[in-house]
C-alpha cells in the first residue's frame, strides 16, 4: 500500500517558526512531525510512500534522502506552482493504481492504522475519512454521518449552526483511485472545499471512521505548544487504542442535561450550568468520555431515530461552544412493553442495550479497547448504578435529575455525589488524593488475629462517608476484610423527633454502644437502614461478625461516644472549610425537597446544636484530616 503525505504548505499561522522551515519539519520530542509520520507508517509495514512538497521542499528532501534509514522507499514531487491539496494530490494519478493512505502535514497523530485500513476494506468506499471530537469544532470542517457511518454532509469553516454533531476531519484518509477523476489537471482545488463535496454529489460512497486516538492540528502556535507538551508527557501514545484505555460513562438525562420527562424535540434540550465544566475535565484526562443513555422516545414513537441525532447534533453543538466534547454517544431506543397504538413496532422489542443491560457499555469496550475495571458509570437513577454493577465499573450517583429515587433497582452506588462535576472532580483528582492519605494511615497499623477497630467522626456533609469507602476500598486490595457501620442507622426517624432535640437525641448513644458490643462479641444483632431522603429507619435484616479483621465506624458523633473511642484503635476527626461543607449541606436537603428558607433555619439550627458539640471530639482523635491533610494528634 501506498502513503502520500501532504507536505506543501507554508504554515503562515505559525509566524516566524516557519521562515526558514517547511510547517511539516518543526521538531516534536526532537524529531521532525514528518518523521513522526513516516516512522508510524513503517511500523504498520507501508513502507512505499510518495511526499508532495512546496514551500521550502529541498529541505524535506535534504533530510530524508531515500528513506532508506527509515526502512522505507520515499518518492518526492515538487510543486512548481502552489495547486491546493487537490491539484498537488492530481499529481499522481498515473503513479497510484491501488487504495492509498493521504495525511496531511501539519497533523499530529498516534493511531492504531491497522483498525482504520481494514474499516475502508469492509466499508468498500471510495473514500474513508478520520473523523473525531473537536474542542474547537468552530474552526473546524465538520462531517455528518447516517446509522451506516456514511458521510451524507459537510460543515466547511467557517461556520455557524443551531445544530451539528461535532465529527472533525482530520486530514488523514484512505481514498481509491477513482478521487483523481474529480480532481482537475494544472487546477487549483481544495480537497475538502472542492473535490469531496463534488464526490458527495455524485453519491460517491464515503464513510467516516470515529476515533478517540491522539490527532491534533498543530497549524497555529497555540496548538503547536499543546503537541508538544501532550507528546513530553506521553499523552500522545497513551491515547493509542493499542492501549486499553479507562472510561467515564456518563448518562444523560438529569446527569448531562436537565430531567425532561420523554424529551424529543431540540428545543426541551437545556445543559446543566456545570456540565461544560465537568466534560472539560475528563477531556483533559486520560479518560474516555461516552454518552450512555436509554432513549424510548423512538420505540414510543415520539421521535424517529433522525430526530434522536437531531437532539444529540443540538447537545454537541452547545457542549462545542464550550470547547468540549464527548467521544462517543451510545443510545438504545427500544423499549420492552408492547400493545400501545401509536408505538414504533420497530422498536418495542427486548434487547441487550437497555440499561441495566451493558450492551451500550459492551460496544465502547470493543470500539475503543476500555478497561473496564478503571472504568466509572455516572448515573442519576437506581437503573444506572445496576448498569455500573452489571458491567462490573464503578458508581456514582448523582442527586440532580431522578436523584436516585426512581426505586427500579436496588443496587446501591460506590460513591454518591451533587452532581456531574463534583464526580469527575473526585474520579480525576479527589480520590487519588484521598488514597494517598490513607495509605499514610495504613502505615501506622498492623493487622494481626486481633480485629481492628476504625472510627471516623466529623460534621455531616464533611465527606466522611466518601474517605470510609476509599479506606474500605483500600482494606479489600489488601486483602483486609472489613466490616462497616454507618451511625447514621442509628438515627431516630424524622416521625418521632421534635425541635428541642439535639444531636445526642437524634443519635441513641447507648443503643449504637450495646449492638456494636454485641457484634464484637459474636452476637447476632438486627441491623438497622436509615433512608435519608424520607428521614424514616428500618430493619434490614441480622448482621454478625465473620472473622472481619477490620471494623470500620463512620457517623457524625462516632467520636462523642465513650464506649466506641474505648474500644477504637484508631480515631480520626475528618473535616472540610466550612464554605465547602455548607454549600454541600444546601445541596444535599434541596435533593430531599426542601424549601431554601426550611434549609437556612436547619443549618443554623446544626450550627447552634451539632457544630459546638461535635468540633469538641476533636481532642479525642489520633488523627485529624483537614482538606485531606493529615495532622497528628498522637504518634501512631
Amino acid at each position: 500500500m501506498d502513503a502520500v503525505l501532504l507536505a506543501g504548505g507554508k504554515g503562515t499561522r505559525l509566524g516566524p517558526l516557519t521562515t526558514d522551515l517547511p510547517k511539516p519539519m518543526i521538531p516534536i520530542g526532537g524529531m521532525p512531525v514528518l518523521e513522526h509520520h513516516i516512522r508510524l507508517l513503517a511500523q504498520y509495514g507501508i513502507t512505499d510512500i510518495f511526499v508532495l512538497t512546496g514551500y521550502l521542499g529541498h529541505r524535506i528532501e535534504a533530510y530524508f534522502g531515500n528513506g532508506n534509514r527509515l526502512g522505507c522507499r520515499i518518492n518526492y514531487i515538487q510543486e512548481s506552482i502552489p495547486l491546493g491539496t487537490g491539484g498537488a494530490l492530481k499529481q499522481l494519478e498515473n503513479r497510484i493504481d491501488e487504495d492509498f493512505l493521504l495525511i496531511f502535514g501539519d497533523v499530529f497523530f498516534d493511531i492504531k492504522l491497522d483498525d482504520f485500513i481494514s474499516f475502508h476494506k469492509l466499508s468498500k468506499g471510495v473514500a474513508s475519512f478520520i473523523v473525531h471530537p473537536s474542542d474547537h469544532p468552530y474552526d473546524s470542517d465538520l462531517v455528518a454521518i447516517n446509522e451506516d457511518k456514511q458521510i451524507i454532509s459537510f460543515l466547511l469553516k467557517p461556520h455557524k449552526v443551531e445544530s451539528f454533531g461535532n465529527l472533525g476531519n482530520a486530514g488523514v484518509y484512505m481514498l481509491a483511485p477513482k478521487v483523481f477523476q474529480y480532481i482537475k489537471a494544472s487546477s487549483m482545488s481544495d480537497l475538502m472545499k472542492d473535490i469531496f463535496p463534488a464526490m458527495l454529489d455524485k453519491s460517491e460512497k464515503m464513510y467516516a471512521y470515529r476515533t478517540a486516538e491522539y490527532l491534533k492540528d498543530m497549524g497555529t502556535v497555540d496548538r503547536l505548544e499543546r503537541v508538544k507538551k501532550d507528546y513530553s508527557s506521553g499523552k500522545t501514545e497513551k491515547l493509542s487504542k493499542k492501549n486499553k484505555r479507562p472510561a467515564v460513562f456518563i448518562d444523560r438525562d438529569g446527569t448531562l442535561i436537565k430531567d425532561v420527562h420523554l424529551l424529543h424535540r431540540t428545543d426541551q434540550l437545556e445543559l446543566y450550568d456545570f456540565s461544560a465544566s465537568a466534560l472539560g475535565k475528563v477531556n483533559q484526562s486520560d479518560y474516555l468520555s461516552i454518552l450512555v443513555t436509554n432513549q424510548s422516545v423512538v420505540a414510543r414513537n415520539l421521535c424517529t431515530i433522525s430526530g434522536l441525532k437531531n437532539i444529540h447534533d443540538r447537545m454537541e453543538t452547545l457542549l462545542g461552544e464550550k470547547g468540549v466534547y464527548l467521544d462517543d454517544i451510545m443510545f438504545c431506543p427500544h423499549h420492552p412493553d408492547k400493545g400501545y397504538i401509536e408505538e414504533n413496532h420497530q422498536y418495542k422489542r427486548k434487547c441487550t442495550c437497555r440499561k441495566p443491560e451493558i450492551g451500550m457499555i459492551q460496544q465502547a469496550q470493543a470500539l475503543y479497547n476500555i478497561d473496564l475495571e478503571k472504568s466509572w458509570l455516572i448515573g442519576d437513577s437506581s437503573t444506572d448504578v445496576q448498569t455500573g454493577y452489571n458491567a462490573g465499573i464503578k458508581t456514582i450517583l448523582v442527586r440532580t435529575g431522578k436523584g436516585g429515587l426512581d426505586g427500579k433497582c436496588f443496587q446501591p452506588p460506590d460513591y454518591f455525589f451533587s452532581d456531574l462535576n463534583e464526580a469527575a472532580d473526585f474520579i480525576l483528582k479527589g480520590k487519588q488524593v484521598l488514597e494517598n492519605t490513607i495509605l499514610q494511615i495504613l502505615k501506622g497499623l498492623r493487622f494481626d488475629d486481633k480485629m481492628k477497630i476504625i472510627l471516623v467522626g466529623g460534621l455531616a456533609r464533611s465527606g466522611k462517608t466518601t474517605f470510609i469507602k476509599c479506606l474500605q476500598n483500600r482494606l479489600q486490595i489488601q486483602g483486609i476484610d472489613s466490616r462497616l457501620f454507618s451511625i447514621d442507622n442509628w438515627l431516630v426517624g424524622a416521625d418521632q423527633r421534635n425541635d428541642s432535640m439535639g444531636v445526642k437525641d437524634r443519635y441513641p448513644y447507648n443503643q449504637i454502644e450495646k449492638d456494636i458490643f454485641l457484634f464484637i462479641q459474636g452476637k447476632l444483632i438486627i441491623g438497622k437502614k436509615y433512608d435519608p431522603y424520607s428521614r424514616e429507619t428500618s430493619r434490614s435484616g441480622s448482621i454478625q461478625y465473620k472473622n472481619e479483621k477490620c471494623l470500620l465506624i463512620e457517623g457524625v458523633p462516632a467520636l462523642d461516644i465513650k464506649g466506641l473511642r474505648d474500644i477504637a484503635h484508631l480515631k480520626i476527626y475528618y473535616c472540610i472549610d466550612e464554605k465547602e461543607r455548607k454549600n454541600r449541606f444546601y445541596s444535599f436537603y434541596r435533593w430531599k425537597g426542601f424549601t431554601e428558607a426550611e434549609i437556612d433555619c436547619l443549618y443554623k439550627k446544626r450550627m447552634k446544636d451539632e457544630l459546638p458539640t461535635i468540633k469538641k471530639t476533636r481532642k479525642y482523635a489520633d488523627i485529624q484530616i483537614i482538606n485531606n491533610s493529615i495532622k497528628l494528634s498522637r504518634e501512631l
